[in-house]
């Protein structure tokens, strides 16, 4: 299993406009927004592997957390009463933990068939064959798909692939697993903005964050872009959703001390999106005007010429529309 420092100790403050961007308070107060569901349609699980996940759950050592993937369910789809001629297929859904000495209250989900594990299996095994000599990864079958020894089997191969890429730099930090992680909600999300429903894809963009801040360093790439991504779509509409400012102070706080020189482009735009926002809220405008004011000294034009959502779209062009 990964393992990592913990970045603070979470603090149940919350936040208000004095605290610092990057102060433990705004870190907690906006990880613990509660995470909703884009889809609450139930689905009857074919197999279910513990009724209580805490009963299988193992406490890390004090002041150390362990990312910890586990499927404990999966069903068939498509569901019962859609179109009896399309292919019937295994969902498995997988639960990806930041455990401690306590169990992850915030774990973000996802689903994933047969075909995605191997697909992701095949890419790393063509480009990093070395780190995956000693893996086994479950075949095909022609039959028993739906079995549930079958599933069960496969859920454990699963997890362990995947927590073997977490442990592996290079597995880790591939496009492939990132593609895994968040290929399929990330796309759905960013076809709901181009249709305006952002009530639709926030709570999609939300999980991917969780995701992600799970998986990579608080700071990463994939984390950082996520998070504006996720601020743009609670800014867009004239009114601004109700989880955009602890959003906006979460992500004011990862550029704080931003090493990434090819995210900085974003930086300049989200500080006028977050201006404007606390225009809209009535609050303090000053230390981000100060901020501006202060970029602009030292020669850098912070003229606002490109949205958030635009600035996104140059580093990683989706369907959304800029």
């Amino acid at each position: 299993m990964a393992k990592r420092l913990l970045p603070h100790e979470p603090s149940v403050d919350a936040p208000n406009p004095e605290d610092e961007p990057d102060s433990p308070a705004i870190e907690a107060a906006a990880l613990a927004i509660a995470p909703q569901a884009a889809d609450q349609t139930p689905q009857k699980a074919l197999w279910e592997r513990f009724n209580n996940p805490g009963k299988r759950f193992k406490p890390v050592a004090e002041g150390s957390t362990e990312l910890r993937f586990e499927i404990l369910m999966a069903h068939i789809m498509p569901r019962e009463g859609d179109d009896p001629k399309i292919k019937r297929y295994v969902v498995y859904e997988l639960t990806v933990r930041q455990d401690s000495n306590e169990m992850d209250a915030q774990p973000a989900k996802i689903e994933r068939r047969y075909t995605d594990f191997r697909e992701l299996y095949q890419s790393l095994k063509r480009s990093h064959p070395n780190e995956l000599n000693n893996l086994t990864f479950p075949n095909k079958v022609l039959m028993g798909n739906f079995s549930s020894e079958l599933i069960g089997e496969r859920s454990e191969a699963f997890e362990a692939f995947l927590a073997h890429v977490a442990e592996q730099t290079k597995l880790r930090d591939s496009n492939a697993f990132l593609r895994f992680l968040q290929h399929e909600e990330l796309t759905k999300a960013c076809q709901f903005l181009d249709e305006r429903r952002h009530e639709m894809a926030i709570p999609m963009l939300e999980n991917c964050f969780r995701l992600l801040n799970k998986v990579y360093m608080n700071r990463s790439r994939p984390v950082v872009l996520i998070l504006c991504r996720l601020v743009a779509a609670c800014t867009v509409s004239p009114v601004p959703h109700h989880a955009a400012e602890r959003w906006a102070l979460l992500a004011l706080g990862r550029f704080e001390t931003l090493c990434d020189i090819d995210l900085l482009p974003l930086y300049i735009p989200l500080l006028h999106t977050c201006a404007h926002l606390w225009w809209q809220r009535g609050q303090d405008q000053k230390p981000i005007t100060d901020r501006l004011t202060d970029m602009s000294k030292q020669g850098i034009n912070i003229a606002n010429t490109t949205s958030l959502m635009q600035a996104i779209h140059k580093i990683d062009p989706r369907t959304e529309t800029i």
